[in-house]
């Protein structure tokens, strides 16, 4: 993974992909060369198949998760409004990090009309919002309407690699630590939507080592990439 460049964020400092192709994309808005995600913006929990996981990994019994039907699939462009409704979705992405996804204001294909995207290892939040024209999404699980009032018993530990988690329903708010990752590429994202625009970052940051983070109540998700398990302290 290649690393990019550090950003003022209001008090913090970290990196950030949105609004335009990530840092380290090639020329089609993916990941150009390391194979891997671009771990300096999302991801989450759940990898490999598309059966459900846990938020620690583990494989749920849960009846009801299996038996979800996708809203639409995780290789194709979609009309919004026509194809796909706006709101907010969830795919379990991929681990091998080459889960793409693209929300934009046209169907033009230029750069100009990006208005986020993310390459995903693990599993993944967006919110398709009433304004986008096009969803573009490639190697991805499939996609899943987030019922917002679907309750769960949040965990209080989380695969460092895992991807996006949602405070409250995946993830228990808290002060975590994790061993973080020695090659400097553990990322992590307080996040107050899914929306994934710069207005959507609360803070962030890359750490060598011990990394430790308070995910506060209030907050809406909580990325991380390379950083070792989480555990609540």
């Amino acid at each position: 993974m290649g690393m990019k460049a550090k950003v003022a964020l209001g008090a913090v400092v970290g990196i950030v992909v949105i609004g335009a192709v990530s840092a380290n994309a090639g020329s089609d808005g993916k990941d150009g060369g390391s194979g891997g995600g671009d771990k300096g913006s999302s991801a989450s929990a759940e990898h490999g198949s598309g059966a459900a996981k846990d938020s620690g990994g583990a494989q749920k019994s849960d009846a009801k998760s299996e038996e979800k039907k996708a809203a639409f699939g995780g290789d194709g462009e979609y009309q919004v409004g026509t194809d796909v409704k706006p709101g907010t979705y969830r795919t379990t992405g991929n681990d091998d990090g080459m889960c793409y996804w693209e929300r934009a204001k046209d169907a033009s294909g230029e750069l100009d009309s990006l208005l986020a995207n993310d390459n995903v290892s693990g599993t993944s939040y967006v919110t398709i919002k009433p304004a986008d024209k096009l969803f573009k999404s490639s190697g991805c699980q499939d996609w899943e309407a987030v019922d917002p009032k679907a309750k769960a018993t949040p965990a209080s530990s989380m695969d460092g690699d895992g991807g996006m988690f949602k405070v409250g329903t995946d993830i228990a708010p808290g002060t975590y630590r994790s061993t973080g990752n020695a090659d400097d590429s553990c990322y992590w994202e307080r996040t107050k939507d899914a929306g994934h625009g710069l207005d959507s970052i609360i803070a962030n940051n890359n750490v060598t080592g011990t990394a430790v983070v308070t995910i506060s109540p209030s907050d809406a998700y909580f990325k991380t990439n390379d950083c070792g398990t989480w555990k609540k302290a």
